[in-house]
């Protein structure tokens, strides 16, 4: 395995992203989105934990301690055949021992509920450094913009309508979820929004997204 180009240092910030291999599927139902989700929380963490152990003793996943946390995570989006994350290293070597973690822990999950064998990713996970303020705003954008996709494969090219900003706002295995909904779920614990830019908090994220819209339907009505 090669030498990763980039050294992924506290205080930046990267988009790690990977897809299944051969593009595959890797989330096929609400449960296999679900399991993933609980991961970046419990893997984001010190400690190491068994799902099936908390389960065992009735403890809420998004519950559990996690000691020291390795990354902070300000933004994901999980799509059918692949995922993307913005985050920091809190530690040294936080990326690597994270996605390690989540990796093997979801690659196990996987393949043991559909009794399969083999690589599940296309290899190791990929990254980006976002070196500007202006990049890490458009990752910001281009993650939670991903569902997209599942709503309209030609979205980019189509006339944008209100229903397009409630499909994303309502995507469930997004952080985008987070942002602009007023009621909690236990999943927004995975974020850890403090570590980025203000953008990234609650009060102007959602607002970012929305002028990303109606500046694309203005060039689409002109």
């Amino acid at each position: 395995m090669g030498e990763r180009k980039i050294k992924l240092v506290p205080g930046e910030f990267y988009h790690i992203y990977n897809r299944g291999n051969s593009k595959q599927i890797i989330f096929k139902d609400d449960f296999d989105y679900q399991r993933f989700q609980i991961l970046l929380f419990l893997s984001n963490s010190s400690t190491n934990f068994k799902v099936e152990n908390l389960r065992k003793g009735k403890i809420d996943f998004f519950e559990a301690d996690r000691g020291e946390q390795l990354v902070a995570i300000g933004a994901y989006c999980l799509m059918p055949n692949h995922y993307h994350l913005l985050l920091t290293p809190l530690v040294d070597d936080g990326v690597s021992l994270f996605m390690k973690k989540l990796g093997t822990g979801y690659s196990m999950f996987f393949n043991t509920r559909y009794d399969r064998t083999g690589t599940l990713f296309e290899g190791r996970y990929k990254s980006q450094w976002a070196d500007t303020d202006e990049y890490l705003k458009y990752l910001y954008s281009y993650i939670h913009l991903n569902p997209m996709k599942l709503y309209d494969a030609n979205w980019k090219e189509s006339v944008l309508q209100d229903t397009s900003i409630t499909f994303i706002e309502n995507y469930l295995f997004s952080s985008y979820w987070d942002m602009c909904n007023e009621k909690k779920r236990r999943e927004h614990k995975i974020l850890t929004n403090t570590a980025f830019p203000q953008y990234f908090s609650k009060s102007e994220s959602a607002s970012h997204i929305h002028d990303w819209f109606r500046a694309r339907t203005d060039l689409a009505t002109d």
